[in-house]
């Protein structure tokens, strides 16, 4: 009986609770899933997190390059752009949820967190029957599949958030001073998203205004932020980092300089060079050269 509750609580969910404001963090949930007969999948990739748990049945997931298996009680997290894949032979019966923060509606400490679950090394845990995501998870399905729901949806949302709220918590542990989600992230946190952002993108142009208003934050803002915490001008530090990539991709790849120009931002070889050569003291070719025969070298990060 407690299965078949849980097929027509997915249904009313998909229905009824599709955002959840809580905390200083607001999710869109994609959709709500209870399926007892799920097989293999191809291997695929979503812009948001999936989590499923294996209510019955044995299979395998495979994350990247990492291949887990799976049983009865077994928890897994698909985090956003990360190819990935279930099979199983035999079947298995999955709750899952599909979600992503909202950010330009949530707190800084929120994208932090959430910044943090996407590098998560933890994608897999054995998530016992009377574990709190597991308990709240089922008792959310239940109460969904009673009729009377009229009186009861906003109880629903209060569930799902936590839901949302523990399944996070038990991938990516968060200190208590970090768990007051209404206190802004310090600047620091700030300045360190911004950072990571930049070395995920320097290909891109990262122009001030632009980043600046990924963000949510004014250019001058920003600008201040490296000037006062990194002790280096924002356009100083795009610089650096480009040139600290393109020596890296030198000494430890066969990429063409015309390519190693383009992966690190720059829409002239020509620039490129220019540039390479006033900060390393040596062209591109001749610096590859220096290090042909020598083991990949760490530059030291700001």
């Amino acid at each position: 009986m407690e299965l078949k509750n849980f097929v027509s609580g997915k249904i009313i969910l998909n229905e009824s609770v599709h955002r959840l404001e809580q905390n200083g963090a607001v999710f869109n949930i994609h959709y709500w899933g209870a399926m007892p007969n799920h097989y293999n999948t191809l291997r695929h990739k979503h812009s948001f997190f999936e989590v499923c748990y294996v209510v019955e049945g044995e299979g395998s997931y495979i994350d990247g390059n990492d291949i887990y298996p799976l049983q009865k009680n077994t928890m897994f997290l698909s985090r956003p752009d990360v190819s990935h894949q279930i099979k199983s032979e035999s079947g298995l019966f999955l709750l899952v949820v599909a979600f992503e923060l909202m950010e330009s509606e949530s707190s800084d400490q929120w994208i932090s967190n959430i910044e943090s679950a996407k590098q998560c090394p933890r994608v897999i845990l054995e998530a016992e029957e009377e574990t709190v995501p597991v308990l709240l998870w089922k008792a959310l399905l239940i109460q969904a599949a009673k009729p009377d729901q009229g009186f009861v949806k906003e109880g629903l949302k209060h569930l799902a958030a936590n839901l949302i709220f523990s399944i996070l918590y038990s991938f990516v542990p968060i200190s208590q001073g970090e768990k007051r989600q209404d206190l802004p992230a310090p600047a620091s946190q700030l300045l360190k998203q911004v950072i990571v952002y930049i070395r995920d993108n320097l290909s891109g142009s990262l122009k001030l205004k632009d980043v600046a208003g990924h963000f949510h934050i004014s250019s001058r803002h920003l600008s201040r932020l490296f000037v006062s915490e990194a002790g280096v001008s924002y356009s100083d530090f795009i610089q650096n980092e480009r040139i600290k990539k393109a020596a890296t991709l030198l000494k430890t790849t066969d990429l063409s300089t015309h390519e190693i120009a383009e992966k690190t931002g720059y829409s002239s070889v020509h620039y490129f060079t220019r540039v390479f050569t006033s900060i390393m003291r040596d062209p591109p070719g001749r610096f590859r050269s220096l290090y042909t025969n020598l083991k990949t070298q760490e530059f030291t990060d700001y």
